[in-house]
């Protein structure tokens, strides 16, 4: 029995990526914690969104270069796949890491409640049993918890004339099983999303052409790396319509899609269409009404400490709004719970939240862009650096790519760093690190990095914003 006289001190309805690693923190701060999960342990992103997508771009990758084996001195001959092995890795991969968040919920001591929570008051929930729970796992029944903490994610938006139907109009769930592969597919929004499906389709062979609302593709993104982006998916035969949008699919054997752009419409045939015109947040049939909790467009109203409009109640995630992303809803999760411990952390910083698209080039950034910077007249320095002028990269064979930083030109403080090329997902980190450290160009500057490699073109664009690139 948890200290104040309730079933449990935490509860967190949702398993995913903010939800367990919220239920792990809380657990280790000594709180008598369960969490609620209708279906999968580890949520959509590890089931059915970052970990089995990577895996299978991982499969494209490795398909490209045997393509290109030439290239490297090499021979591959007769070079093909087989896209249910592809499918069936990729399961694989979302299969081992949710048994091991049912593992870490064990050894931590965490009750799993398995079912659907809906709110009856401040403290108080019910839940309604999952048809498919576990053999003599915990579930139905009402429960009590001093804190109860939403993190029930995100689905897919649906937008009228396009409503995903498993067949003809795919959202993620449906593109990342295909049963063949397409010869065309249309992919509709170009945020990270879209972006990732369409290189991963192109990789394997399929035509495909992407159409988006705004001006730029991945929108959130620096518009000079997105130029650049589009360029390199341009080159690699990827069609892309900008300020354009889907007014009607006709179905059938193929989808016939209306595509208007400009006051001009146009008519484009193909086997199969994605839907990834971005995510609503899951905040249907909690009871949050009943309660007064603060909604906003799909999503719940929190502060930084994941403090909602009714005392008690909590919200972390991609249901508590953008970025709708699994490290900001980790890093929320365990914000929110120290704080209820009154261990007084740090509230969220969104600009410190970097952002990571995985197709081909790869695209990562963090803070703001050159067009923010400069909105509040702030007076800026930017430096940039291409992967040419890279040792590494021209070893790797990828000597497409640009790093881009951008800093305060009166104190030097690091406002943004944007890249597009290889490997950039995992170079990222650095320049956050960097920006949480509050760290100055001096500093970096000042750093060493190590020969050869590609972490040095972030030396060089710093040196580039103050006039003292080295390489170029």
């Amino acid at each position: 029995m948890a200290q104040n006289g309730a079933d449990y001190d935490v509860i967190i309805i949702g398993a995913g990526p903010g939800g367990y690693v919220t239920a792990i923190r809380s657990a280790q701060l000594g709180f008598k914690t369960a969490v609620v999960e209708r279906k999968h342990l580890g949520g959509i992103c590890l089931n059915w969104g970052c970990i089995p997508t990577k895996a299978l771009l991982r499969s494209a990758e490795i398909f490209g270069h045997m393509q290109h084996a030439k290239d490297f001195g090499l021979s591959a001959k007769d070079v093909s796949f087989d896209i249910g092995k592809v499918v069936t890795r990729s399961r694989g991969v979302a299969s081992q890491l949710s048994n091991g968040v049912a593992f870490l919920m064990k050894k931590n001591k965490i009750d799993v409640l398995w079912g659907t929570a809906t709110l009856e008051a401040p403290g108080k929930l019910t839940v309604t049993e999952a048809p498919d729970a576990p053999k003599g796992a915990k579930g139905g029944g009402t429960y009590t918890a001093k804190n109860i903490i939403v993190a029930t994610g995100a689905r897919p938006r649906a937008l009228p004339g396009l409503e995903p139907d498993k067949d003809a109009i795919w959202t993620y769930f449906e593109a990342m099983v295909p049963k063949e592969m397409p010869k065309s597919l249309l992919v509709v929004g170009s945020g990270a999303i879209g972006i990732e499906f369409a290189s991963f389709y192109d990789s394997m062979g399929a035509k495909v052409t992407v159409v988006e609302v705004l001006d730029q593709i991945l929108p959130v993104e620096d518009a000079e790396i997105a130029a650049h982006v589009r360029k390199r998916l341009e080159k690699q035969g990827i069609e892309i319509i900008t300020g354009a949008k889907v007014t009607k699919v006709d179905k059938g054997k193929t989808q016939k899609a209306t595509i208007e752009k400009g006051g001009k419409s146009e008519t484009r045939e193909v086997d199969k269409i994605i839907s990834a015109v971005g995510v609503v947040g899951n905040i249907d049939n909690l009871g949050l009404e009943k309660l007064g909790v603060k909604t906003d467009r799909g999503c719940i109203v929190a502060d930084g400490y994941g403090r909602t409009s009714v005392p008690g109640i909590f919200a972390i995630g991609d249901v508590a709004g953008p970025p709708m992303l699994a490290h900001k809803a980790e890093h929320e999760g365990v914000v929110c719970v120290e704080a209820i411990a009154g261990l007084h952390p740090h509230p969220l910083d969104k600009l410190m939240i970097p952002g990571c698209t995985y197709c081909q080039p790869q695209v990562a950034s963090v803070g703001l862009t050159e067009a923010k910077a400069k909105e509040g007249g702030r007076k800026i320095k930017v430096g940039r650096f291409p992967f040419i002028g890279n040792g590494k990269a021209i070893a790797l064979g990828e000597p497409e790519g640009i790093v881009k930083t951008i800093f305060d030109a009166e104190t030097g403080q690091l406002l943004g760093a944007h890249m597009a090329g290889a490997e950039v997902t995992e170079l990222i980190q650095g320049f956050v690190v960097a920006m949480n450290l509050e760290t100055t160009e001096e500093e970096l500057m000042h750093t060493v990095f190590p020969h050869p490699t590609l972490s040095e073109m972030m030396h060089e664009s710093v040196l580039d914003a103050y006039g003292r690139v080295i390489h170029t």
